[in-house]
């Protein structure tokens, strides 16, 4: 199925019947990542889960993202399909997405699920920060306004190096997109969330690191964390039964 939101033609799907609980899912992946827990959820929860603009099945949007943007598309999603403040569940892209809709009041969930969530500026070591300082200076030289015209292809090849798997496998307007998103920092907006909120995170995940999952807890008044052992940022599908087992403790 398809809906048309802030001019994007935007694929979802519906399954289930019970309380409404909306799936956001992370960076680069589609709706497809949620079946197993829809699968495990149809019982007793009516589950919406859409696919982002560039991934799946939805249509690619003409212009770079940014999170007001994504806020702005599940705002008016949620509008299409009559769905009031639903349980919202979001992983990795899909928490920072979720971050910034109920920290700043725009939703009022009944339940919220962070599962590895983005949106928290990371702690970069030595060596991170000295690789994403020489790219800015790469970049600067090569877009300089005397040579950018003849810079394209050794950008791009810097590009390539510097960038994450993430970043270059994008087309240019979602990596554009990535690059809006990545620089943004939800903590502002934690301490506004009022819903009751569980964290279910990977204790060796590298791409949001388990120290951000505990900030988290300590800034949202009413949250509590549950560690999946041995799994990493897709936790969730690691270890799909235990995942399973503690969102069917946690949701009505």
């Amino acid at each position: 199925m398809f809906v048309k939101c802030c001019g994007i033609d935007i694929h979802y799907t519906v399954e289930g019947q019970g309380p409404d609980v909306l799936l956001l899912h992370g960076w680069g992946a589609s709706l497809e990542s949620y079946k197993g827990v829809i699968n495990a959820l149809e019982d007793k929860c009516r589950l919406i889960a859409l696919d982002f603009p560039g991934c799946g099945e939805s249509q690619l949007p003409e212009q770079p993202l940014d999170i007001n943007n994504y806020v702005a598309i599940v705002m008016e999603f949620c509008s299409a399909l009559e769905i009031r403040d639903p349980i919202l569940i979001g992983h990795s892209h899909g928490g920072r997405v979720i971050m910034k809709l109920a920290g700043s009041g725009l939703m009022n969930p009944k339940k919220i699920v962070f599962i590895d969530a983005a949106g928290i500026k990371p702690r970069f070591d030595f060596k991170k920060t000295v690789k994403i300082k020489t790219f800015k200076t790469i970049k600067w030289a090569l877009t300089l306004p005397v040579i950018r015209n003849y810079t394209g292809e050794l950008l791009d090849k810097a590009r390539g190096h510097f960038g994450s798997a993430d970043y270059n496998s994008a087309p240019e307007v979602m990596r554009k997109t990535l690059v809006n998103l990545v620089n943004d920092d939800m903590t502002a907006y934690l301490d506004g969330i009022k819903a009751s909120t569980l964290l279910i995170w990977g204790e060796n995940d590298t791409a949001t690191p388990l120290y951000m999952a505990k900030k988290i807890e300590s800034i949202i008044p009413d949250c509590g964390l549950c560690v999946i052992k041995n799994t990493g940022h897709w936790s969730f599908v690691e270890k799909p039964h235990e995942a399973q087992a503690i969102l069917r403790s946690f949701l009505p």
